[in-house]
């Protein structure tokens, strides 16, 4: 009996451990969603997921750092890096992927927290780390359109996906513009347009 004992004991921390992680960060992403980044703060995240300041502050260290965990969260589950087989379809499909996340309140919250991020160097630096993360895994769709044959070798992966996606969240942000429902096949055809041609000129 003994030696049985250990192993629910070794099971229930990690449990534990994925349930508190998944409580605080929807926590954190209903603060941010509601109040904003500004007033984001570890107290009210932890007392809306039901823990102690304590056990958030142990895990993440930070306010910065538990607001870039719970953006990178919400993004993975909202943005999921499309493998259609091509790479117009694989822009056009994550450029849909990200607008329809931006017009969700949580994708809402997180593009006015890269907005205002600016103001706080901390604040900043998870941002940068946010987006270069998002960047390195949606290059894969560079990577696999080169091996394809697509596009050209050295086509600069970040460049082109920040082409894809800068004109969807400078309307989400600014709100002058709709995004209207064709305007992700549209910025998928002008992206890779502009990479096609430049292999052409070569």
């Amino acid at each position: 009996m003994t030696e049985e004992e250990p192993e629910p004991i070794r099971r229930r921390p990690g449990g534990r451990a994925a349930r508190v992680r998944q409580a605080v960060l929807a926590a954190a992403m209903e603060v941010l969603t509601e109040e904003g980044i500004a007033r984001l703060s570890i107290a009210e995240v932890a007392a809306r997921a039901g823990v102690n300041e304590t056990t958030v502050y142990r895990r993440w260290g930070s306010r910065e750092k538990l607001v870039l965990d719970a953006m990178l969260a919400g993004s993975d589950e909202g943005i999921p890096v499309p493998d259609t087989g091509a790479v117009r379809t694989d822009l056009a499909a994550f450029a849909h992927a990200l607008a329809d996340y931006l017009a969700t309140p949580t994708g809402r919250s997180v593009a006015r927290a890269a907005s205002l991020s600016a103001d706080d160097p901390d604040l900043a630096e998870a941002w940068q780390a946010f987006w270069t993360s998002r960047l390195d895994q949606a290059g894969v769709i560079v990577s696999r359109a080169v091996e394809r044959g697509e596009i050209p070798a050295d086509t600069d992966a970040a460049l082109a996906l920040e082409l894809l996606c800068s004109p969807l969240q400078t309307r989400s942000l600014l709100g002058h513009r709709p995004i209207e429902p064709e305007l992700p096949e549209r910025l998928a055809d002008l992206v890779l347009d502009g990479l096609q041609g430049r292999n052409q000129m070569h």
